[in-house]
């Protein structure tokens, strides 16, 4: 079929993605993450997402840094825009522990609107996190089956 060449290794024909180990101090960041490496390879298909008992082959993320710095003000000296920097390390196994693959540093950076509403401020920050996670999620998907 057009479009659905791999270079995955024979053989390899499901994947789990366990939850990512958060090595940072924003809590819960490894949710949105995991939950995005486990929508990309369903939305896929060309390999199946099961439990890790029944797989093939795993995927294990660990989120090492999160930061959000600002970069940009008004006249008055308040934040206007907010810059989210994520790294993350990546290893894919075999069922019996052979590393196939590893993305160490692999990082990615969002921005975000600041707000004087605490609110509007953490669900800004909160959608630049699920935006970095897709993103990082769809890259690291193409790596898997493409540069294999």
């Amino acid at each position: 079929m057009v479009g659905k060449e791999t270079h995955v290794p024979p053989g390899l024909t499901s994947i789990a993605v366990p939850t990512f180990i958060n090595k940072t101090f924003e809590p819960g960041i490894e949710i949105p993450f995991t939950q995005a490496f486990l929508r990309e390879f369903i939305r896929d298909r060309r390999v199946r997402v099961v439990d890790r008992g029944e797989a093939d082959s795993i995927l294990e993320g660990e989120i090492k840094s999160f930061y959000i710095v600002s970069v940009s003000y008004d006249q008055s000296g308040f934040v206007l825009e907010y810059q989210t920097s994520v790294v993350i390390d990546l290893t894919l196994k075999k069922r019996n522990g052979e590393v196939l693959w590893a993305e160490r540093n692999f990082s990615e950076k969002r921005y975000y609107r600041a707000s004087s509403n605490i609110l509007t401020n953490e669900a800004n920050k909160a959608a630049a996190i699920q935006e970095t996670a897709r993103l990082m999620a769809e890259r690291i998907r193409n790596r898997f089956y493409y540069q294999f």
